[in-house]
């Protein structure tokens, strides 16, 4: 396995467009201060640049 990195969520998407609620879904998040290790890959990257009011990148690993 490559690199990961750790995204917690830290805003909610309630009053958000719905491809906002969408992209959080498809990082694994769905409620607040949860947290997922993902492949640091430039799609995720790019979900992350999409929603950054909404997710923080708390660790980088590897």
């Amino acid at each position: 396995m490559g690199k990961t990195i750790v995204v917690k969520q830290i805003g909610s998407p309630i009053r958000r467009p719905d491809i906002q609620r969408r992209t959080l879904i498809g990082l694994g998040l769905n409620k607040l201060n949860r947290t997922r290790e993902l492949e640091d890959t430039p799609s995720v990257r790019g979900m992350v640049a999409k929603i950054p009011h909404l997710v923080e990148i708390i660790e980088e690993r590897g």
